[in-house]
């Protein structure tokens, strides 16, 4: 799709000169010359005005917006969907849309639409003004929301070519880790899944994990790394089964890169009457509300999930707008939150 960047640089001059021509706003004069130059070349190149762009125009001249479709696509399966990281990244996304009297037209989990043919017909017959992509998916979807989307911003997607809204994580677990080795834990344990890749040492947190050990010196046993794909009941029986198959070389501390894992497994430590963080320390990820209350409770890392969604609507918006061309990249802070489970 042809953008008001491109007509601008051709013609030579800023790009709300351009959009104040496609858009008859007369409120500052343009040359009659320079007026004509941008429609030649908009005809030229077969610009379609981006119709957000044009609702917005009016609907600022009215005194009222007029807002197209938003939609949310989450690259998790259904059975994952309610989980609290998630939850709480769509209330962010609500609020700030909602301030724009907006609402989303659809949130959708990736299993739900997982055939590409689905995909594509549900978007173009929707005609989405924008979308909000959480986490990353396979290729052939990606390139069909981006292709039949005006804007696309993504949370924890690693792309480029739009704008991103994402904490480190990376980093960030390796600030936990090092916690862990800052208390004297020399064996660690990691419990976490795989991403688009299916490869658990390419995802961020298991690279932090490692990052830590790096640093301090200290070799990674393959044997202390579990993979629970991300899932509760997973995490409950490979950490009972971890326990009793470690139990000569069992681990002092364990890093598990979600709260709810790091919940399940430290029941499942508890039910084999280890006690923690005596016997087993843990230290989780996202900070949700529950991990405040756990027994003991969970020292986590404190994801901002409300601010990431409503900073996400908010530069889908400037998108939308063509206020800006070129992606950004938006990292909002983390923070340590250390509990009595460490």
């Amino acid at each position: 799709m042809v953008t008001l960047k491109e007509i601008a640089d051709i013609v030579g001059v800023s790009i709300s000169t351009v959009s104040r021509v496609l858009n008859n706003d007369t409120s500052r004069s343009v040359g009659e010359q320079t007026r004509k130059k941008i429609l030649e070349v908009a005809e030229e190149l077969e610009y379609r005005p981006n119709a957000w762009a044009q609702k917005l125009v009016k609907g600022s001249r009215e005194g009222s917006q007029t807002i197209g479709k938003i939609g949310c696509i989450i690259s998790v399966p259904y059975a994952q969907f309610s989980y609290p990281y998630f939850t709480e990244i769509l209330k962010g996304i609500e609020s700030a849309l909602s301030k724009r009297k907006s609402s989303l037209s659809f949130v959708h989990t990736i299993d739900e639409l997982r055939d590409p043919e689905v995909l594509k017909k549900f978007i173009t017959e929707t005609k989405v003004d924008g979308i909000i992509l959480v986490g990353s998916i396979i290729q052939d979807l990606y390139k069909i929301i981006k292709d039949n989307s005006r804007a696309v911003v993504g949370i924890d997607v690693n792309d480029v070519t739009i704008p991103t809204v994402s904490t480190d994580r990376q980093h960030a677990s390796k600030a936990a880790v090092e916690h862990l080795l800052s208390k004297g834990h020399q064996k660690i344990g990691f419990i976490g899944g795989v991403g688009i890749s299916g490869d658990i040492t390419r995802e961020k947190r298991f690279r932090g994990y490692r990052d830590a050990h790096l640093n301090a010196g200290i070799e990674i046993n393959p044997n202390r790394i579990i993979n629970a794909e991300w899932q509760i009941e997973n995490c409950y029986k490979l950490m009972s089964r971890f326990i009793d198959e470690q139990k000569d070389d069992l681990p002092t501390a364990m890093f598990i890169a979600s709260d709810v894992m790091a919940i399940s497994a430290m029941r499942a430590a508890a039910d084999k009457g280890l006690k923690i963080p005596e016997d087993l320390a843990f230290f989780g990820f996202d900070n949700i509300e529950i991990s405040k209350y756990t027994a003991p409770p969970l020292s986590t890392i404190h994801i901002p999930k409300i601010e990431i969604g409503e900073m996400a609507a908010n530069v889908l918006f400037d998108y939308m707008e063509e206020r800006y061309v070129v992606p950004m990249r938006i990292l909002l802070p983390y923070e340590l939150c250390i509990r009595q489970s460490t």
